[in-house]
């Protein structure tokens, strides 16, 4: 239960969804973007994350790395699967990120640059979930390498976790901006979520559905017992917090509804992981199958102990001095 190979999935799973939690939002924010007034809606919106936005981002290169570094085998494995949307959603960060800073110190192009600011959070959200739902699929594989074609991420599956993230980050981003904005830019997102919300619930429903019929082994662990009998929480609290937004939403609580998001989006990624676990590529290479030898695993590890924690507590103080709401006319930039 606690060797080194399961420890660092474990570390790994959590960097990713501290990264699927704190970019999901901004990201979010981009897509939201032409909902906004042009000019001082959208300044602020842009605001609110200014100060956070490049630091959220380091969650993904310690995936990325570690995933290197921990898991070599997986790594080589499902890079050429999905170099397409990975490249993509790399594409439309880089792209994004230009757009942003070019914003601000290139008004005269400022139609350019939302475009870009859109596109880019929309390309890059859209990519990440279509690796996803390839990732979940599973990756043909076949003498410890990649043996599928070029387009088999390609999938009804995968395109659909693709528009479900989106609308996921939407909502995540709406529920970011009624804690940190007010007035009309708030009014307007208190609008935007109570529909928002129905179609993120339909779409999650949908893809939780799905899910278990793509292996026979993924059913088993939700509707057979005794696993139905102890996963059964998760969609229970799942619709508990659901109904917490919704309430809080009506009651025009600005402050609730982001964490309760945040609680779904958990609930979501801890039912991934009881799909796929132990496996590191799903029903192909378990995480044992594909780790690192121990001695590099440990010496990882040493590292790991030292610097994450400073990376949270680096991290976390950000977002405790810029804390608070943004209004119309300040900024961080």
């Amino acid at each position: 239960m606690f060797d080194l190979p399961t420890i660092w999935a474990g570390l790994l799973a959590l960097v990713i969804l501290i990264y699927v939690i704190l970019d999901g939002f901004d990201l979010g924010i981009g897509i939201l973007y032409p909902f906004f007034k042009k000019g001082e809606e959208r300044s602020t919106a842009m605001n609110t994350v200014a100060p956070v936005w490049d630091g959220n981002e380091t969650w993904l290169v310690l995936g990325g790395g570690g995933l290197l570094a921990a898991f070599p085998l997986a790594y080589a494995i499902v890079m050429p699967a999905l170099y397409v949307p990975i490249f993509l959603m790399i594409f439309g960060l880089i792209f994004r990120g230009v757009s942003f800073e070019f914003r601000w110190r290139d008004p005269a192009h400022e139609k350019i640059w939302d475009s870009g600011f859109f596109g880019g959070s929309l390309l890059a959200t859209f990519s990440q979930g279509i690796v996803l739902g390839a990732f979940v699929q599973g990756i043909e594989v076949e003498n410890r390498a990649y043996s599928g074609g070029w387009f088999d991420w390609l999938t009804p599956f995968s395109l659909f976790t693709g528009l479900s993230l989106a609308c996921g980050y939407s909502f995540l981003g709406a529920m970011w901006l009624i804690m940190k904005t007010e007035g009309s830019l708030r009014d307007r997102l208190y609008k935007l979520s109570v529909p928002l919300m129905l179609i993120v619930f339909l779409l999650t429903a949908i893809v939780s559905l799905w899910t278990p019929f793509l292996s026979p082994d993924i059913y088993v662990r939700w509707f057979k017992m005794p696993t139905l009998l102890y996963l059964s929480p998760v969609p229970i609290l799942a619709a508990f917090l659901a109904w917490r937004i919704y309430a809080n939403l009506k009651q025009r609580n600005d402050n609730s509804p982001f964490p309760l998001a945040l609680g779904l989006f958990v609930l979501s990624y801890a039912g991934l992981g009881i799909s796929i676990f132990p496996y590191v590529v799903p029903r192909a290479i378990t995480v044992t199958e594909a780790a690192s030898p121990d001695s590099s695993l440990g010496f990882m590890l040493i590292g790991a102990v030292i610097f994450l924690p400073l990376i949270f507590i680096y991290t976390g103080y950000s977002y405790w001095v810029f804390r608070g709401k943004v209004k119309s006319g300040e900024g961080y930039h």
